[in-house]
Formats: structure tokens, sequence, C-alpha cells
């Protein structure tokens, strides 16, 4: 089995409440493997250093039934640029007031466009994560870094 060297974790939080999750899913990947993971308050990550990454979760919130900007903006980048993301593991989380599309068309990308190794389904929170949620989101974290321990097909 090979260490699990990097899991970025890339959000958007508004009210707080993905930022919460994506604490939470920080926590689970930590107890797993015990090595710092590397940790983005925003979308301002270089699409060029994604693939130096073994996992990528994108905590996304739904506003107006879609992804924030920002996190469309990377994908788009990375898409343009041609970055491989084949057979990484990648995930999607957020909170939600009415819909929840967010995650779910995160994972899609993650997993049709970059052909990423996706753990499904994506995690959705109605609101602000309860004890629940955030366990939810710590197991969450504790699956990717075991996914992310299994050694990739070349």
């Amino acid at each position: 089995m090979q260490a699990l060297s990097k899991v970025l974790i890339i959000f958007y939080s508004r009210t707080g409440n993905t930022e919460k999750m994506a604490n939470a899913v920080l926590e689970g990947v930590k107890s797993v493997d015990g090595s710092s993971a590397e940790i983005h308050v925003d979308q301002d990550v270089n699409p060029e250093s994604l693939p130096g990454f073994d996992a990528i979760v994108v905590g996304a919130p739904t506003y107006h039934h879609d992804m924030t900007v920002g996190i469309k903006t990377l994908f788009e980048n990375s898409a343009v640029k041609r970055i491989d993301l084949r057979g990484r593991v990648g995930a999607a989380f957020g909170s939600y007031g009415w819909s929840g599309e967010a995650p779910r068309l995160v994972l899609e990308i993650l997993k049709n466009k970059f052909q990423m190794d996706v753990v499904e389904p994506p995690l959705l929170v109605k609101y602000t994560p309860n004890i629940q949620a955030l366990m939810k989101s710590r197991e969450l974290g504790a699956t990717i870094a075991k996914k992310a321990q299994t050694p990739r097909a070349p």
C-alpha cells in the first residue's frame, strides 16, 4: 500500500456551512493517513497543480441551482489546459438551502470529464451541518484517504 502523499480540499463557503464540512473532511483524512492534507480556503487553485495530488475533494455549496463561479472556472480552465486527472480519487460535498445540485454536478464532472475514481454519492447537507452531518463529513474524509492509498493503474 502506498502512503497518501497529498489531498487537496477545495471549497467555497459564504455562510460557513461548507467550511465546517471541509474541516471535518480534513479531520477524517488525517485520522487515517496521519499526515497533513493541504486545504485551500477559496477557488484560487492553479489547474497545473492539480495532478500533484492523489485526491481532490471539492466542497461546493449550491447557489441558484448551480456550483459557484470559481469552482466552475477551475474546471473549465483545467479542461482547456488538458489537465490529466485520470485515476486520481475525487469526491464532492456541500451544503444547500433548497435544491443541492452543486455537489452532484461536481462529482459528474470529476467522473466523466476528468475520469477520476470518485467516491459516490456526493455528501449533501441541508443548511447548517449538525453532529451527524459532521460525522458523515469525517467518514467521507476517511474513505477518501483509504481509497487514495490504493495504488493507481499507470
